[in-house]
């Protein structure tokens, strides 16, 4: 079965700070959604790259990356207001393109992730050759507590947690139905934001949801001191230190 990995950019990274989509800023020579989209190209067992870029840059991206001869990219849409509508209008697109063959499977990923390595790429497409959908996690190391009015009302056990990152991996016509089913729910808009796992996870109760490890290395770039982390990371690895 095909695999198609969807590079969400449409955020506008206001927590970044920077008048740019932080998406477009530079890590090393590279824009953060070039980094992830190659991780993606190098990938042997994804065969093509949709990218959900912030409204007013899809222009700028494909160029950027028709100049980076990245050959598996069979487009750039337009990301919505939020990352629910950024997924659905993936997911539009690709049953668009993918009506009339056997389907295929999406791996959902941050273009805020640079840093995804192959291993968790190959262990999410690896899981979904036996499970409809798939997270990518990393275990818990602080005490999690639950606060209500600021007051601690709970503490989970810490060795049942986990921290999400992404890729986050499904048979395509799960996530379509996931996403219907909320789309029809009047009280999606007012959920928390979520995830795609946590769509499926509330809307499709019986799929089960496997867990890959993911990696400390694989961080979210939310803040400007994370960029400089990544930084330092990829300055490592290429030294050959470690």
């Amino acid at each position: 079965m095909r695999t198609v990995a969807v590079v969400l950019a449409g955020g506008s990274g206001q927590r970044f700070g920077s008048g740019l989509p932080k998406q477009l800023l530079a890590l090393t020579g590279r824009t953060l959604v070039e980094h992830s989209v190659s991780a993606f190209e190098d990938a042997p067992d994804v065969t093509a790259i949709l990218v959900v870029m912030a409204s007013g840059h899809a222009r700028q991206v494909a160029d950027l990356l028709a100049a980076g001869d990245y050959q598996k990219v069979m487009g750039v849409i337009e990301g919505g207001a939020s990352r629910p509508e950024s997924t659905r209008r993936a997911i539009a697109e690709l049953s668009h393109r993918e009506s009339g063959q056997d389907g295929c499977d999406v791996l959902f990923h941050d273009a805020a992730r640079p840093l995804v390595d192959q291993r968790i790429i190959a262990d999410c497409v690896r899981a979904l050759r036996t499970h409809e959908a798939v997270g990518v996690a990393v275990p818990a190391s602080d005490t999690i507590v639950i606060v209500d009015d600021e007051v601690m009302t709970s503490m989970p056990r810490r060795d049942r947690l986990r921290r999400c990152q992404t890729p986050q991996g499904f048979r395509l016509e799960v996530i379509r139905r996931a996403y219907e089913l909320a789309q029809a729910d009047p009280a999606f808009a007012d959920l928390a934001s979520t995830d795609d796992c946590g769509v499926v996870l509330r809307y499709l109760p019986d799929v089960t949801v496997a867990v890959v490890p993911g990696s400390e290395r694989n961080i979210k770039i939310t803040y400007p001191d994370d960029l400089r982390i990544a930084e330092s990371l990829l300055r490592h690895s290429s030294s050959g230190a470690g």
